[in-house]
């Protein structure tokens, strides 16, 4: 494996990749998540392509950091509303991962995005804060920001997330 750098500053020294499902019965979805944050597993390909990273997590909270760029803009020159839906997501999702068992897993299920203020090249770097605000034994709810530096808000979602035994993703 070799070193990825994500975005300025922040570098996958274990390459690109994703979690081994086996992991998943050994820790929790904090844990799991933490060992990413660590750098003791590689960082998730979607990471690379899109310039942004998960940078701190803690249960039911999870943090990325992005940076948008000229490889993001759409027709009309501003960065594409998916960039920041994708890191949405992330976030979202990550919130929710972090509140997860041993042997559990989840997928989004819905969610939905505000964009509140065009995002561009010049816009710097982004940090995106995921929280959950409802966890039940089948689903769980978040929603997160994606602010810039100063604290300007450019986009702001929820997500459901269906939660289920890591082995049915291996069924699929």
């Amino acid at each position: 494996m070799s070193e990825v750098e994500l975005f300025p500053g922040h570098v996958s020294k274990l390459g690109l990749g994703t979690i081994p499902h086996d992991d998943v019965h050994l820790h929790s979805g904090l844990e799991l998540l933490q060992r990413v944050v660590d750098g003791l597993y590689p960082a998730p390909p979607i990471a690379a392509l899109l310039n942004f990273t998960l940078t701190g997590v803690e249960e039911g909270r999870a943090v990325f950091r992005g940076l948008p760029g000229a490889h993001h803009l759409n027709p009309l020159g501003t960065v594409h509303g998916g960039w920041a839906a994708t890191l949405l997501d992330s976030a979202l999702g990550c919130a929710v991962h972090s509140t997860l068992a041993k042997g559990e897993a989840y997928t989004t299920a819905e969610f939905k995005v505000n964009l509140t203020r065009p995002i561009t090249p010049n816009t710097g770097e982004v940090v995106c804060e995921g929280r959950v605000i409802h966890k039940g034994r089948t689903l769980a709810v978040a929603e997160a920001s994606l602010k810039d530096g100063s604290g300007k808000l450019f986009a702001f979602g929820t997500e459901t997330c269906s939660i289920f035994p890591v082995a049915n993703l291996a069924a699929r």
